[in-house]
């Protein structure tokens, strides 16, 4: 190639460049910011939760995490959505984040006790949490009591577990078949979840 085919091929791929990085620009100028907030972005994620729609859900916590890193119901929120499809250790990973940021979160503490205790491991540190998530757990207690019960069981602790489990229907008597350790009717102990085991279900 000669040095004036050269130098045209050259200005050619410039101006490409040129107009390249131009048409860029305007389209960054027109395109407008994320309108939603990064709590939008979580009230968004759980409806998609609720509905199943995981892929969704994680793409909302996501987003809501890179607007705000040190969102608790995010990180809460990613961890809920990875204990459902069985990763554990990346639940206890954003769980144990969110922690790291509000050690009291009832959320986390309670949820953080459930993995523990669906692997059949730090049963200790699990009755730690879930009494943490007492401490402030607010509408959750219920929940919380429930998972005590199944983490008093795996303790051998039986009277314990039908005490927390009677005081857990009696803050929730309309909605007490959602309790995954329920007291049957006849005295047998009877254990719901989606493994079969205490704790093995969703985490809240």
């Amino acid at each position: 190639m000669s040095g004036l085919g050269r130098h045209m091929r050259s200005g050619v791929c410039a101006m490409i460049l040129a107009g390249a990085a131009s048409a860029c620009s305007a389209q960054r100028a027109i395109m407008p910011a994320d309108p939603l907030t990064a709590e939008e972005h979580v009230r968004l994620g759980s409806i998609y939760e609720a509905q199943h729609l995981n892929d969704l859900a994680d793409q909302e916590f996501q987003t809501a995490l890179g607007q705000r890193p040190r969102s608790t119901t995010a990180l809460v929120g990613l961890g809920n959505l990875a204990f459902k499809r069985g990763a554990f250790g990346a639940a206890q990973d954003y769980y144990n984040r969110a922690l790291a940021i509000e050690p009291n979160h009832p959320g986390a503490n309670n949820n953080l006790a459930m993995v523990y205790l669906t692997l059949g491991n730090r049963v200790d540190e699990a009755e730690r949490l879930a009494l943490t998530a007492l401490n402030s757990a607010g509408p959750l207690r219920p929940h919380v009591l429930d998972t005590l019960a199944g983490i008093y069981r795996r303790q051998g602790r039986e009277r314990d577990a039908q005490d927390a489990l009677k005081e857990a229907e009696a803050l929730m008597p309309g909605d007490s078949t959602l309790l995954r350790n329920r007291i049957d009717r006849r005295g047998v102990n009877s254990t719901v979840g989606a493994e079969g085991s205490a704790g093995a279900v969703e985490p809240r």
